[in-house]
């Protein structure tokens, strides 16, 4: 028997008291946004992976999640709906010839990779993180998964921070998102 689709308020609500702020960090004017006490609530966990499911398009045949919490978040999606899980890392983390690309964020710039020849040609792939802000790096994500000519069926993110242009960044890719917030 599975659990019931909890409705769009219940979620709302339960991200409120699940989602920790840290104001000032990583730098000074921002709120970090600390999704640890969602992860060690199990129940509340569950309901947020059963109703992040009824967002998601159909037949996607790989959820690429971004290091860290993308991996965290992504892998249980992609086990609910019979997918398959591939990683993006940060640089140098992965053995061979991984796919890399290098990006500006808000705060310097960083480099990310793909495992080289984990995506087939075609592939109906959904970018999956935590949270959607400026887009740096779901941009970076996109175009780097898109490089082995694969269909990106969209972007799904479980917090949006609104007022920060994320969605800007990702001109024509359809996005969810779990919760959003003005910031």
């Amino acid at each position: 028997m599975t659990d019931p689709v909890p409705t769009t308020e219940q979620i709302e609500a339960m991200l409120h008291s699940h989602i920790a702020e840290y104001p000032d960090f990583p730098a000074p004017g921002v709120l970090f946004r600390d999704i640890t006490p969602l992860l060690r609530d199990a129940a509340a966990l569950r309901a947020v992976i059963q109703y992040w499911i009824t967002l998601l398009p159909e037949d996607i045949e790989y959820i690429v999640g971004t290091e860290a919490r993308g991996f965290v978040l992504g892998a249980p999606l992609a086990y609910e709906i019979g997918a398959g899980f591939i990683p993006v890392r940060k640089a140098g983390k992965l053995p061979g010839t991984p796919a890399s690309l290098k990006y500006d964020l808000e705060y310097g710039s960083a480099e990310i990779q793909i495992p080289e020849n984990s995506l087939p040609a075609g592939a109906r792939t959904l970018i999956v993180d935590d949270l959607l802000a400026t887009g740096g790096t779901a941009a970076a994500t996109i175009e780097l998964t898109r490089r082995f000519d694969v269909e990106v069926l969209g972007a799904s993110f479980l917090i949006e921070l609104e007022g920060l242009g994320g969605r800007e960044q990702l001109p024509g890719v359809p996005l969810t998102t779990v919760w959003s917030i003005e910031d």
